[in-house]
C-alpha cells in the first residue's frame, strides 16, 4: 500500500471518527437532553452513524480535496 493509500485510510479514519462522535453527542443531547439516558443513547447513535461516515469520507474527500483546492487557487488569482 502507497503512503497516499495509507493517509487516505487513516484520515479517513480520524475524521469519520471525530465527526460521527461529535454530530452524533450533539443531536443526541439536542434531543434526550442530559439525563441518565444520554450516553447509551449516543453510544448507539455513534455505532449507527460511523460506518456511514466513513464511507462517506472515503468516498467523497478526494473530491471535497480537489473542489477546495480549485476554491483556494481562484481566491488567491482574485487577490493577486
Amino acid at each position: 500500500m502507497s503512503e497516499a493509500q495509507k493517509f487516505r485510510w487513516v484520515f479517513s479514519f480520524l475524521m469519520s471518527l471525530l465527526m460521527s462522535g461529535v454530530m452524533s453527542g450533539w443531536v443526541t443531547w439536542m434531543v434526550v437532553g442530559l439525563n441518565e439516558h444520554f450516553f447509551m443513547s449516543w453510544g448507539r447513535a455513534f455505532i449507527t452513524a460511523w460506518p456511514a461516515a466513513f464511507t462517506i469520507v472515503m468516498l467523497c474527500a478526494p473530491s471535497v480535496q480537489r473542489l477546495s483546492q480549485r476554491i483556494v487557487i481562484k481566491i488567491n488569482s482574485a487577490e493577486a
